[in-house]
């Protein structure tokens, strides 16, 4: 079900934290690790801390919240949350009013949990991310109560409306269209800890992006474990025509999508709204293998996902396209890895996310036998990279001579203040000079160099390409 948080208990905690806060200047200090739908989470917690009276800050030493919003994809980025975790570990000491809070997908897992409970005492509570709704309830728990929670158990599949994002940008918004997945890939702990799929209504997210391009945004990002599953009283296809005729100078992307539903009508959309739809496809592949695939569960082959790979060429022919690979998967021959290789070569993404496979306790891939061995890995990576490092260098070649419009971010991070950096409509880095930008304006950069990775060039007044 659907519900405003003002029509939910969360609202009158709110307030009771309020009161208990009122006049102390609390300040709340979030920290986010993994995905894009992390960070929208993150912009609603900065919300409810806000509401609640707590004043966001960057700096963590002068808070007296400090929410870290977790991932659990891979162990790396659980071993990072308590690494965080720790750094905290004398804060409710010094501060007695002091709440530490972990929330995400770490959270929804029942061993995680109880590790937190007995080792951590720091922690005042944590929170999965499909009861995010409770976090002032929690913040009271912990405040006036002084009592630990670690909600566990308690997948909703309700959405509660009503909670404003605190944008972390004032021109690139991120926007949660469905939440969960139902999809079980073997290797996935996302729909044990995202719970089972559920959209919200068009109606909401149509009137978020409005909102969001009257107010001067320029790039909206759809998000969704899967989004191009979204299922409303519409179909992800027609809620993305809906936003792209959206009067207005902005930019609509969306991430991130599963080949099985990257149906016909939804490339047919992204080629009629070329001015609005960004032309880049994150279209995750994980093997090139067939066999691998399938044990994978990831209900495609490769022969589907290069058809798919050959519309959206035809139907948007200067679109990007990005993938995932996971490497040394179980059971992943010699030869399954070289298939990988051969359709890395065949559909020469412009960027390939690559990891190696490590085991996710509660997926059925970590009880598969026929482990690869880590050095094994190690060396089916390297010729990876070596191979997409040299594709991803020729296809930003070609921008070369081009002019490009680009969404200018911020200063670049290389020393020189009049070097910006942005990013090209097929979400490709640039670095240029320019003597008077600002971030969340549009300019046009001709291209000069190229790199793996970026692209560097020089602004133009005028677009100068057919």
């Amino acid at each position: 079900m659907i519900f405003d948080i003002k029509d939910t208990d969360s609202y009158g905690y709110i307030e009771r934290v309020k009161s208990v806060v009122f006049g102390k200047n609390k300040y709340a200090h979030v920290i986010t690790l993994g995905c894009q739908q992390n960070e929208a989470d993150s912009e609603k917690i900065r919300t409810m801390a806000a509401m609640m009276g707590y004043e966001i800050t960057d700096d963590a030493s002068l808070a007296s919240m400090i929410v870290i919003n977790t991932c659990a994809i891979r162990e790396h980025a659980e071993l990072k949350a308590l690494s965080i975790l720790g750094k905290f570990k004398e804060k409710r000491r010094e501060d007695p009013d002091a709440v530490v809070a972990l929330v995400g997908c770490m959270a929804a897992e029942e061993k995680v949990t109880e590790k937190l409970k007995n080792r951590y005492h720091q922690l005042s509570f944590t929170l999965e991310p499909s009861q995010l709704h409770r976090f002032p309830e929690m913040t009271y728990r912990a405040l006036v109560e002084k009592k630990r929670s670690f909600a566990l158990g308690t997948e909703s599949f309700d959405i509660v409306e009503g909670i404003t994002p605190h944008r972390a940008s004032d021109y690139r918004a991120w926007v949660s269209v469905m939440y969960g997945c139902n999809n079980f890939c073997s290797y996935c702990i996302v729909p044990y800890v995202r719970g089972r799929e559920r959209s919200r209504e068009s109606s909401a997210v149509i009137a978020e992006c409005r909102e969001l391009i009257e107010s001067g945004y320029r790039e909206i990002t759809l998000l969704g474990q899967n989004v191009n599953s979204y299922k409303s009283d519409m179909d992800f296809a027609s809620l993305l025509e809906a936003v792209a005729t959206i009067p207005g100078d902005f930019t609509v992307r969306f991430m991130t999508s599963h080949p099985k539903d990257a149906s016909d009508r939804l490339i047919e959309v992204m080629g009629k709204y070329p001015d609005k739809i960004a032309p880049h496809f994150h279209l995750p592949l994980q093997s090139g293998s067939d066999a691998v695939l399938k044990s994978m569960n990831r209900t495609y082959d490769t022969s589907r996902f290069l058809s798919i790979v050959e519309k959206l060429r035809r139907t948007v022919p200067k679109i990007a396209l990005t993938t995932d690979v996971i490497v040394g998967f179980p059971g992943e021959s010699e030869e399954d890895f070289l298939d990988t290789l051969n359709v890395l070569e065949k559909v020469r993404f412009d960027m390939v996310y690559s990891f190696i496979y490590s085991a996710r306790e509660g997926t059925l891939a970590a009880k598969m036998e026929n482990r690869i061995d880590e050095a094994i890995k190690g060396e089916r990576m390297r010729r990876l990279l070596k191979l997409q490092d040299g594709i991803s260098l020729e296809k930003n070649a070609e921008y070369i001579g081009r002019v490009e419009r680009v969404l200018v971010d911020s200063p670049s991070k290389r020393g020189d203040d009049n070097l910006y950096s942005g990013r090209t409509l097929t979400n490709t880095r640039v670095h240029f000079t320019c003597e008077s930008c600002r971030g969340g304006e549009f300019v046009n950069v001709k291209i000069n160099r190229a790199g793996p990775f970026d692209l560097f060039g020089e602004i133009r007044k005028e677009k100068e390409n057919d």
